[in-house]
């Protein structure tokens, strides 16, 4: 079954809240004025409707937020953090992956918590108005955007990739059909679309690793002598990755 995330979770329990208070107040005597088992046959047919109609809204929000499939947003229009983490979790259940796309959802989850302590620690040692922030922030956000770039390169290899095509092509009766060159063939070119998951995760890992050298380097100012946060190394290195990845992206 598919795990419920914690935004699903909270319209979950805002919905049984809001079906609870409202039959609460309809019911309530002295506010609607609606009564079951009252003297009037209407407020009780009134009232049996009230908590049948409750029911099925009950029944069926649950099944939206707990078992239907959500609408996935189209990679290329993906721009939130909980955008990326939906379509992961749509994967989540492919065998050959799955320990692929849990790497990729605890990157996530470790990105945006690096971020908030980066700037946590920038908005203590400096004034957002100044200069300094500036440059921190921006280069702390075009990494992030390199980050987000993987994962929209995992989602696109995802969404081609079918695991259970490749089982079924490699059976002992399937084998039998086909020579050995077509299947050596098929087989290499998924194990193509693994390398290149892995490639992904792989730099995101790297992007991981220089948040927080970046974040050891800040809590160091005080003791380093730069004469420009240009100079310090790990500034230096997300600079080279940047400009990097727009040459490839020209």
């Amino acid at each position: 079954m598919r795990l419920l995330n914690s935004s699903r979770l909270m319209k979950l329990l805002g919905l049984i809240a809001g079906v609870a208070v409202l039959d609460i107040v309809i019911l309530s005597p002295g506010l609607a004025g609606v009564e079951i088992g009252g003297e009037s046959a209407l407020e009780t047919a009134s009232g049996v409707t009230l908590l049948v109609i409750s029911l099925l809204v009950l029944l069926y929000g649950s099944y939206a937020l707990l078992f239907k499939p959500p609408v996935l947003t189209p990679v290329k229009n993906m721009k939130t953090h909980e955008d990326y983490i939906t379509a992961l979790n749509h994967y989540r259940n492919a065998n050959v992956l799955k320990k692929d796309i849990s790497l990729s959802l605890d990157q996530l989850d470790r990105l945006e918590k690096k971020k908030t302590t980066l700037l946590d620690v920038l908005s203590q040692r400096f004034d957002p108005a100044e200069l300094s922030y500036k440059k921190f922030h921006s280069v702390i956000d075009e990494v992030g955007q390199l980050f987000y770039l993987n994962i929209k390169g995992i989602l696109n290899k995802l969404s081609v990739f079918d695991a259970s095509e490749l089982s079924a092509f490699t059976s002992e009766q399937k084998l039998a059909q086909f020579s050995n060159k077509l299947v050596q063939e098929k087989t290499a070119l998924h194990n193509e679309y693994l390398t290149s998951v892995a490639g992904y995760l792989g730099a995101n890992e790297e992007i991981l690793l220089k948040l927080d050298k970046l974040l050891l380097e800040i809590s160091q100012l005080d003791s380093m002598d730069y004469q420009n946060i240009e100079d310090m190394p790990c500034m230096q290195e997300m600079d080279a990755l940047i400009k990097q990845t727009k040459f490839y992206k020209q």
